[in-house]
């Protein structure tokens, strides 16, 4: 039985406590979260107690962690997960920092625990079907990824502030999902965005429409546009073009229903937002992260990928904001 804690009571540290609550051989023991009605609220649904992070910590009966709090503690937790023996699973990004996520990297090698990030589209089952049929063969050698990324609306002014900018916040999905697809590292990159969706974004000054361009160490390309902006829906596609076919994957959709009349054929719009179109992902990705801890097997998401995907989100944002190719 392996006692778990988690940091965070917000939206994705719910979705995290509520998932591993679940799992069997894996007990939910602690919660903390600095707002202690969110913490009391999610402990007393799951069985838990309430619990600060130093005696969290501190408690040798805990074996896991999970990291669910706002991006600017994650650092400082794993650092301290990491130095008090503590497996540990973490939402992304390792830090907003690229030198503070390396640091991390290190001090998780060095305690020799594992960490696993939070990636979860590598364990969407559209977009794990497609790797796999790559991997298979199916489509010969991949060439191409072009990724569609686009959120219903973009997220509150106080949360951008803090967010890091849009290519650290919410691309760095995209640029994980790429590295993941071709199996390839990026050579160059060049990065450009607007501020189409609302002025607001732009006072704080971030973007919220951006088209970032990808040449990898063996020449195979990547295009991924994004907008924080979807009148339809939240938009989740890549398609991979192959020396022998194409790979695409589409949206999902709470229905599969397709009605046609004398006025048109019309269908649902795709899922509204991230927490319906990858709740799947969510639970399948803490099923892996236990299975592996219990048989030893390698982790699909590392810390180190974690890094990687970091250093192409930053820089993507210097490209956008210098207008030059970024070569690596």
């Amino acid at each position: 039985m392996k006692n778990v804690a988690i940091f965070g009571a917000g939206r994705i540290g719910s979705i995290h406590a509520t998932n591993v609550a679940a799992l069997p051989g894996v007990k939910l023991v602690a919660v903390s979260d600095p707002m202690p009605a969110a913490a009391d609220a999610l402990a007393s649904k799951l069985g838990a107690q309430v619990r600060t992070v130093e005696a969290i910590l501190s408690d040798s009966s805990i074996d896991v962690v999970l990291i669910g709090s706002p991006t600017s503690t994650h650092s400082d937790l794993i650092l301290r997960a990491a130095a008090a023996g503590k497996q540990i699973f973490c939402e992304k990004p390792v830090d907003l920092s690229v030198p503070r996520a390396e640091e991390c990297q290190r001090a998780v090698e060095a305690a020799g625990v594992a960490c696993m990030i939070g990636f979860q589209r590598r364990f969407d089952p559209t977009f794990n079907a497609a790797k796999e049929r790559l991997d298979r063969g199916e489509i010969g050698v991949a060439e191409m990824l072009v990724i569609t990324s686009r959120d219903p609306g973009a997220p509150p002014v106080d949360y951008i502030k803090s967010s890091g900018g849009i290519f650290r916040d919410m691309l760095i999905h995209d640029f994980d999902v790429f590295r993941w697809i071709m199996g390839d590292e990026a050579a160059s990159l060049h990065a450009t965005g607007s501020v189409l969706t609302d002025p607001a974004v732009g006072q704080a000054g971030d973007l919220d429409s951006t088209i970032v361009n990808i040449r990898t160490r063996s020449g195979k390309l990547c295009q991924i546009n994004t907008s924080r902006r979807a009148a339809y829906g939240y938009d989740q596609r890549f398609e991979v073009l192959g020396s022998q076919g194409l790979l695409a994957c589409g949206n999902h959709k709470p229905t599969e229903v397709v009605a046609w009349g004398p006025n048109g054929i019309s269908q649902d719009k795709p899922e509204a937002f991230f927490l319906q179109r990858y709740r799947d992902a969510y639970r399948l990705e803490l099923e892996h992260f236990f299975a592996r801890l219990q048989d030893g097997g390698p982790f699909r998401t590392t810390i180190a990928d974690g890094v990687a995907a970091q250093k192409l989100s930053d820089a993507a944002a210097r490209s956008a904001e210098t207008g030059a190719i970024v070569t690596f």
